[in-house]
């Protein structure tokens, strides 16, 4: 995040002390399921970016001012299918029977850089192993701000601390 050439590396990281790996997430890694009626969503704190794709697409049943912030039978199954597949990071997820969990993965690779934000990768390999309850090899996050306790992966901290983009 300090470097003045971004979204290329210009050498600053050996000056500020960041760390590639290690850190400590600013959410869990744990999957949380929330059952309905007719389908059941899991969310994984530790991978979500704060992207608030959810919000925006279905805030009748994604609102973090509601308790339990994901409310299933507000919406229909295709609805919240798609938002599963909107959301970037692979933090939400479709629980299915046998209990695997299921992202909606939009086709074609590609990456697309969030502002004030990471950067959201689809069918492209991660760098580094995916070691994320539920996370997805096909779909997820990369932190650009340097703050995340999960690096490379973006935990939502540059959100957080109030990160913003200076490109």
């Amino acid at each position: 995040g300090a470097s003045q050439n971004k979204p290329f590396c210009d050498g600053s990281h050996n000056s500020t002390g960041f760390q590639s790996r290690g850190g400590d997430p600013a959410g869990r890694d744990r999957l949380i399921a929330y059952k309905g009626k007719d389908v059941t969503v899991t969310y994984n704190p530790m991978l979500c970016s704060h992207a608030a794709e959810c919000g925006r697409l279905a805030k009748h049943v994604f609102n973090p001012a509601m308790k339990p912030w994901v409310q299933p039978d507000e919406g229909s199954v295709e609805e919240i299918a798609d938002v599963v597949a909107a959301c970037p990071s692979g933090a939400l997820s479709l629980a299915a029977e046998d209990g695997s969990v299921q992202h909606r993965i939009p086709d074609g690779a590609g990456i697309t850089l969030q502002a004030n934000g990471p950067y959201w990768v689809r069918n492209i390999d991660p760098p580094v192993s995916m070691d994320a309850a539920g996370g997805s090899k096909a779909k997820y996050v990369l932190c650009r701000c340097g703050l995340s306790g999960n690096k490379p992966f973006c935990d939502g901290s540059h959100r957080d601390k109030g990160w913003k983009d200076t490109t």
